[in-house]
């Protein structure tokens, strides 16, 4: 059996599941938060699709290694059954990519119905306008808002698309923003503190 999982067709999905493994551990021990950063530039689109902000990161990164991994030995598994050999890894591996990320994000609505969730609808969103939030996900510019993290007076987490109030303002990850008004599903807001200022000021 052994042999079987660390085959050349079978040893991307072994591993994919063993990382899972071990990022649950992670997790399990408390050492999990804020160890994985998305660099991504994107309108939030996909990342909604795939469950971002419905469940921790972490979680939704569990999850689409068991779906990869999990689905990939099992293409195998049926390949070995008909035809006696693994199919390549170059037509495996991508398949079993294409077929991951719907199944993450089946997952993903699963578990927010079960996980307990950072977002509340008891409160209107409209009354974020004068908080501050950090940039998680994204860089946020004129026409390409930015995935923030808002915290509501009741200290729940809310995650929203952000937009510089000024246009020829960027605002990266890590900078805090504060709301200054809201237009349709999103917001505008105005630096508040940058860890780039930050680290300026304090060398």
């Amino acid at each position: 059996m052994l042999e079987w999982l660390v085959a050349p067709g079978a040893i991307a999905f072994s591993a994919a599941l063993v990382l899972m493994a071990l990022v649950g551990v992670v997790e399990a021990l408390g050492l999990g938060a804020g160890a994985v950063d998305l660099d991504l530039d994107a309108d939030g689109g996909l990342l909604d699709w795939l469950g971002v902000g419905q469940v921790p990161v972490l979680v939704l990164l569990v999850a689409f290694l068991a779906a990869f991994g999990g689905l990939g030995l099992a293409g195998q598994q049926a390949a070995l059954t008909l035809t006696g050999a693994f199919l390549s890894p170059w037509i495996a591996v991508p398949a079993a990519l294409v077929t991951a990320l719907p199944a993450t994000a089946l997952l993903a609505r699963g578990l927010a119905h079960i996980l307990p969730r950072d977002e509340t609808t008891a409160f209107d969103v409209e009354d974020l306008v004068g908080r501050a939030g950090t940039i998680t996900v994204g860089r946020a510019r004129e026409g390409s808002p930015a995935r923030t993290r808002v915290l509501d007076p009741h200290g729940q987490a809310h995650h929203v698309l952000v937009e510089p109030n000024d246009p020829a303002e960027i605002f990266e990850e890590g900078d805090t923003v504060r709301l200054v008004r809201r237009e349709g599903d999103r917001f505008r807001a105005i630096l508040h503190v940058s860890p780039r200022l930050t680290d300026w000021m304090n060398p």
